[in-house]
């Protein structure tokens, strides 16, 4: 049965709709109702505990698209780096959906720089291209149709109204990405025909997909947070991997399940029923006790960093650390990575290549690596043209000197065995420009030092000890110093760390 069939994403069969080709006039009520920002629709579900779970049933909805799963696979830091993704994509949305049209503005015109940057060739040789229109417009609609399931299945559907209201902020999101009107469908009636044709028609099993439903969840790495507690981890993770993608995979569309094979374990839809309908029973909270950026922070709140709550973690971790001494006591779990020792500064060369340079998680270092790491730091930097094209540009030309002399078998990639062979050499001249490129952006006034504000933009972190000359000011030579001492020395630091190698 499809949406547009039985009705089954409203409150009831009904599909007016008042964007595009409204089939009634908007009243002046409706007429004044917010985009963006606090009084939207959207603001409502922001820090609504259900859409964690919505945002990752998206998510798999978008790798399945052909062009998208490609894109994922040979570019994204999904894989690798999961939870700064998770930020990256949270911080992405406040922007796009707040309400300071600036700052809107800008966050588009960065998205459309990073996706303007990602195009390719999947295996089967079909092209895909992250500015598509008819992509991005899929993007947007499984966030739309996955908010609508959401409310349904947490037993408080939306109300008629409610749900062109929502359909019309997504259409105002993807205009305010710059995309012409038409790629998603003008009226909500329409869209349900057009959803229900792409999940049908064009989604399929690609490895993006089975990453995430069968891979990811069940090797998901320690967020922040939790570093340095891999038992504890392990074990709570053993758990929630398999009911998460248990989860996802029952609240896929019925038709795509069946298309593309996907097992749905026993009882999975009750549980799925069960985890939105307890999600949902977080609203019930006082107002303020669910916020989606003070838990996001919080995730990403190491005990190293000089937020006044890592005290309190700090005090806390060594109870938890004899906690998971009991937990290795009781319970058999697969081995996980230990924290590296008190006072060991420097990485193997597999662990380096592994952690920090090999960013997309696929076992190779080529361009995508190197881009990943540029869009990170363009991103914390916040920056804009043409500042952010100079640092892709330095990649670039770091990209190029790597293959040059670390590429034994000139295959366009390099592994770990030729990145291990070839690590004293890394430190050429284009590597050095990376570093004074990255310099020269975060020292935003141009006086040749970066202050404690510039530090923090980029580390997000206050001054540590173990990096030179950061008592008062970081100056040029001392950055760079530090930088290449990281990148070729291999050396732990509790600035760059967190800036590269942090999942």
């Amino acid at each position: 049965m499809t949406h547009a069939d039985s009705g089954s994403r409203g409150s009831n069969g009904a599909y007016a709709t008042r964007s595009g080709g409204a089939s009634h006039p908007l009243t002046g009520e409706e007429a004044t109702e917010p985009l963006f920002g606090p009084g939207s629709q959207f603001d409502e579900f922001f820090n609504d505990p259900r859409w964690a779970l919505a945002m990752v049933r998206a998510t798999v909805l978008e790798a399945a698209h052909p062009q998208i799963g490609a894109a994922l696979i040979d570019n994204s830091t999904f894989v690798a780096h999961p939870w700064r993704r998770l930020r990256n994509t949270f911080l992405s949305m406040q922007r796009m959906f707040g309400a300071d049209d600036h700052v809107r503005q800008r966050e588009a015109a960065r998205l459309n720089r990073l996706h303007a940057r990602l195009n390719g060739t999947d295996p089967q040789g079909r092209s895909y291209d992250a500015m598509s229109p008819d992509v991005r417009a899929w993007v947007v609609a499984t966030l739309f149709e996955s908010a609508v399931t959401m409310c349904r299945l947490g037993g408080q559907p939306l109300e008629q109204h409610a749900m062109e209201r929502l359909y019309t902020e997504f259409q105002a999101f993807l205009a305010a990405m710059g995309d012409e009107a038409g790629h998603l469908p003008p009226t909500l009636q329409q869209f349900w025909q057009y959803y229900d044709r792409v999940v049908e028609e064009e989604l399929e099993n690609t490895e993006a997909m089975h990453i995430i439903l069968y891979k990811l969840f069940d090797h998901l790495p320690a967020p922040p947070l939790l570093t340095g507690l891999p038992t504890l981890w392990g074990a709570g993770r053993v758990v929630a991997g398999p009911v998460i993608g248990a989860i996802t995979v029952a609240s896929l569309p019925e038709p795509f399940r069946r298309r593309a094979g996907l097992p749905e374990v026993p009882g999975a839809q009750t549980l799925m029923q069960g985890a939105y309908l307890a999600a949902g029973l977080a609203r019930l909270l006082p107002g303020g006790w669910i916020n989606a950026g003070a838990i996001t922070d919080l995730l990403f709140l190491s005990p190293d960093s000089d937020d006044p709550r890592a005290r309190t973690i700090t005090a806390l971790r060594d109870k938890m650390n004899r906690a998971a001494a009991l937990v290795r006591l009781v319970t058999p779990l697969p081995a996980e990575p230990e924290p590296a020792p008190e006072g060991e500064t420097l990485r193997s060369a597999e662990e380096f290549f592994t952690q920090v340079l090999d960013q997309t998680g696929n076992g190779y270092l080529d361009w995508p690596d190197l881009a990943a790491m540029a869009r990170e730091l363009s991103s914390r930097l916040d920056l804009d043209e043409p500042e952010e094209t100079r640092l892709y540009n330095a990649f670039a030309d770091w990209w190029r000197e790597l293959q040059a002399a670390v590429d034994a078998d000139g295959d366009g990639r390099i592994s770990a065995h030729e990145y291990a062979v070839a690590a004293p050499s890394m430190a050429g001249p284009a590597l050095i420009r990376v570093a004074e490129v990255l310099f020269d952006v975060t020292d935003k006034d141009g006086n040749q030092t970066i202050d404690a504000d510039e530090y923090r933009a980029l580390f997000r972190t206050a001054f540590h000890r173990d990096t030179t000359g950061a008592g008062t000011a970081y100056t040029h030579s001392a950055f760079v110093k530090d930088f290449l001492s990281f990148m070729t020395g291999r050396r732990r630091t509790t600035p760059y760390d967190p800036l590269l190698a942090q999942a």
